[in-house]
């Protein structure tokens, strides 16, 4: 056990409890919930043992209310879970293109990555999500941007056979 293994105080079984109700309510968008908690003193990025945030949860499950309580309440769009993702390219990847323009409109980089350099656009582009590639170039997405292994949002279109945008990619 290490010093701050030892220094940390066990927690209880309500405690547990209650954080996990707290995970399931961003998890199932129940925005005006949260919004009470946050406004008693919750912190508006508590993490899950597997890293991820409450916003990572409703970006991920697509609850717009509840992503933008969160960012109201300053949720990290730019902290990443154990895996490397951030919240944004969590919902281009789940094509909830909705709470990719909340997140955007409360001052989300639109080129934030993770550690492997993926963007939101570079999703939308590999899933062929021509709407979301569409909403991230007007709000100033770098299509030029590489991931950590040198690659383009085209280059990830084109290898993932999705048509429309690696269309669009080239026309621009």
């Amino acid at each position: 056990m290490t010093d701050a293994t030892a220094a940390r105080p066990a927690l209880d079984e309500d405690t547990i409890a209650f954080a996990g109700k707290v995970f399931q309510l961003a998890r199932l968008g129940h925005a005006p919930e949260l919004n009470e908690l946050l406004a008693a003193g919750l912190p508006a990025n508590l993490t899950n043992d597997k890293g991820d945030t409450l916003l990572m949860l409703a970006a991920y499950h697509g609850h717009v209310d509840t992503v933008r309580a969160l960012m109201a309440r300053g949720a990290d769009a730019t902290r990443a879970n154990d895996r490397g993702q951030v919240p944004l390219t969590a919902a281009a990847f789940k094509g909830y293109g909705a709470v990719m323009a909340a997140m955007l409109d409360a001052g989300t980089a639109v080129d934030g990555c993770g550690p492997d350099g993926k963007t939101a656009l570079m999703m939308a582009a590999m899933f062929d999500r021509t709407e979301m590639l569409d909403l991230l170039m007007a709000r100033g997405a770098d299509a030029d941007a590489r991931d950590a292994a040198g690659l383009t949002a085209q280059d990830l279109a084109d290898r993932m056979g999705a048509t429309q945008t690696a269309a669009k990619l080239r026309q621009r």
